[in-house]
């Protein structure tokens, strides 16, 4: 087998996501042949002997590809030092390798979330720069006025970035008219990045569902229930993450007029004379 980077290596063993997989190298926490790793470093599963805090790597497990529809009231990691149930608990009595959710869904919002153990993919999905689209159902009290959903459109601040939801659009008013349901959809995935964009235009969520994921959706699921991704869903994620990342562009320097030469008097006129 040809020698492969650590973060890889670690991400396709299940243990956790390529980025996680970057934090461990980088705080000194695998170690290689004896030796501590540095972010870069190579290395071959079949002939060099890698530990992570002491506890020897796992042979890769094949890869997993769970849609699960979250519930509300459930922790969107693999542990809670609280005890609460976590997306893991759900999948656990069927899916037997060690999965772990692709991006963030908070507490108590519900809906669609991925779970694998291919740590590629998982970050291509979650990071910014590839623009993954995600798609919500939102529901707020009332309904936003014309200002109100301009500053909704204009973005706000999250995380210290500024961000602003790649389309948000009214679906439906509530049956007593109290209440409207708006589809937004962002590429940007920071924690409680929706909610904060109501919120800045100066309405309060009362119920968030992520309908999509880039390509996947699923309307048939109902909450905690779950499915293996097909080969062809996986096959269209991974299209749907696969185009470059956008180069940044150099700045544009303005170019210099260069001097002008002292030419010829006109017809006329007199040269002025240096005094």
């Amino acid at each position: 087998m040809a020698n492969e980077r650590l973060q890889k290596l670690i991400a396709k063993s299940g243990l956790c996501s390529r980025r996680e997989a970057d934090r461990l190298v980088g705080e000194g926490r695998v170690v290689v042949n004896g030796n501590v790793a540095a972010l870069g470093d190579k290395a071959d599963p079949e002939t060099d002997h890698i530990k992570i805090d002491g506890k020897k790597l796992k042979s890769a497990q094949p890869n997993r590809y769970v849609l699960l529809y979250k519930p509300r009231a459930v922790m969107t990691t693999c542990d809670d030092p609280e005890e609460r149930t976590t997306v893991i608990d759900l999948v656990r009595p069927i899916v037997k390798e060690r999965v772990f959710p692709v991006g963030r869904l908070d507490y108590q919002s519900e809906g669609l979330l991925l779970l694998t153990n291919d740590g590629d993919l998982a970050a291509r999905v979650t990071h910014p720069r590839f623009g993954v689209v995600r798609e919500y159902m939102v529901k707020i009290r009332g309904d936003l006025n014309e200002e109100e959903i301009k500053r909704l459109r204009a973005g706000a601040v999250v995380d210290f970035h500024h961000v602003k939801p790649l389309s948000a659009e009214r679906v439906r008013k509530s049956a007593g008219g109290t209440s409207t349901w708006w589809k937004v959809e962002v590429t940007e995935g920071r924690t409680h990045e929706v909610r904060q964009l109501f919120f800045r235009a100066g309405r309060l969520v009362q119920r968030l569902r992520r309908s999509a994921i880039g390509p996947i959706r699923d309307s048939s699921l109902r909450s905690g229930d779950f499915r293996m991704l097909t080969e062809e869903e996986v096959e269209t994620l991974r299209r749907a993450t696969g185009r470059k990342p956008k180069a940044t562009q150099p700045k544009k320097t303005r170019k210099r007029k260069p001097a002008k030469r002292p030419g010829k008097a006109k017809p006329g006129k007199r040269p002025k004379k240096n005094r």
